[in-house]
């Protein structure tokens, strides 16, 4: 059995909405759809978005109106569902939800931003940590797992086009790199390294200085998944083409 799982950061759900998601949807058909950054409640979204033919739609959105978020559409029923993972300064701000399909735990993130000037790096760096902790428990207890999202760090210098220009800004600070080698290095892979190892490929681009047209880009978005699933791991790659959104769509394929 293949299932296919795709990530966006649509920096607005009604946004996207607007600008043909539903085609981006019906187009690819994917199993399950994990987006972030929604920025609305469940009872602001227009109809289409609640009641999408195929779908069960699962929403988490932030205390603070207009912000932050995540929801996921899947074809497949969880065993169970939920949302955060226990620590309330970052589970009011809807960043994570996950879905427990019993052969693997599927988490949707959308990761804090340290901000241009760094003043929110602390509770980024504190947000990193406290979920690491809460993921190397359930590595320890043998679960498959499946993260994905914006994590909002590039990793290498490989992930974005400008890494000696960067070098100090939030994103790709040491501290911020290191937390991904944490998160490896307690068994997870990065699966689109798996399948390419060169630089080039991007997921966001800075819409201010139409950094997309020149591909002037950061690989900020990511699906990583525990040791034990990489054997089902069959395609992992980006959508650089579909638009709609400062990031573009992510997919990973599985056989299961």
């Amino acid at each position: 059995m293949e299932i296919s799982i795709a990530s966006w950061n649509v920096n607005g759900l009604r946004a996207a909405y607007r600008k043909g998601l539903l085609d981006f949807i019906k187009a690819y058909g994917f199993d399950i759809i994990c987006l972030q950054e929604i920025k609305a409640k469940k009872e602001q979204l227009p109809a289409p978005l609640l009641n999408l033919p195929g779908y069960q739609p699962y929403f988490f959105s932030a205390q603070r109106p207009g912000y932050s978020g995540v929801a996921a559409y899947t074809r497949l029923k969880p065993q169970t569902a939920g949302n955060g993972f226990g620590i309330e300064r970052f589970d009011r701000e809807g960043r994570v939800q996950w879905l427990d399909y019993g052969s693997f735990l599927l988490f949707n993130t959308y990761m804090p931003n340290g901000g241009r000037d760094q003043k929110r790096l602390d509770y980024k760096l504190d947000f990193y940590r406290r979920f690491l902790s809460y993921l190397k428990s359930l590595v320890q207890e043998g679960k498959k797992i499946i993260l994905t999202g914006d994590i909002n760090t590039a990793h290498r210098p490989i992930d974005l086009a400008r890494p000696k220009q960067n070098e100090k800004n939030t994103g790709f600070l040491p501290q911020e790199r290191q937390w991904i080698d944490r998160l490896l290095s307690c068994g997870f892979t990065d699966t689109f390294r798996i399948f390419q190892p060169e630089g080039g490929h991007y997921t966001w681009w800075d819409y201010k200085t139409r950094a997309r047209e020149r591909n002037v880009g950061w690989r900020i978005d990511y699906f990583f998944c525990t040791r034990n699933l990489e054997p089902h791991i069959k395609q992992s790659y980006i959508l650089p083409q579909v638009t709609g959104s400062d990031h573009c769509p992510l997919a990973l394929t599985l056989a299961l």
